[in-house]
């Protein structure tokens, strides 16, 4: 069992419909200004991570994303 398995992450129900959206590697710019900073919170969370390619951010779901 992985350490992670133990522990749930509580998130809105905001913060679970933007994590729903997120399917694949995403530019951070197709997000509205809202939902960019909702997805700013979910990576301080380590639910989704963040990763520049060039001059703008990808983000994508990090796969042990349990939440409740």
């Amino acid at each position: 069992m992985k350490v992670v398995e133990l522990f749930s992450i509580y998130t809105s129900n905001e913060e679970s419909a933007v994590l729903e959206k997120i399917t694949d590697v995403t530019p951070i710019e197709n997000y509205t200004d809202r939902e960019q900073v909702v997805i700013e919170n979910l990576i301080r969370k380590s639910l989704i991570t963040k990763i520049q390619h060039g001059n703008s951010f990808l983000v994508v779901k990090n796969e042990y994303c349990t939440t409740t």
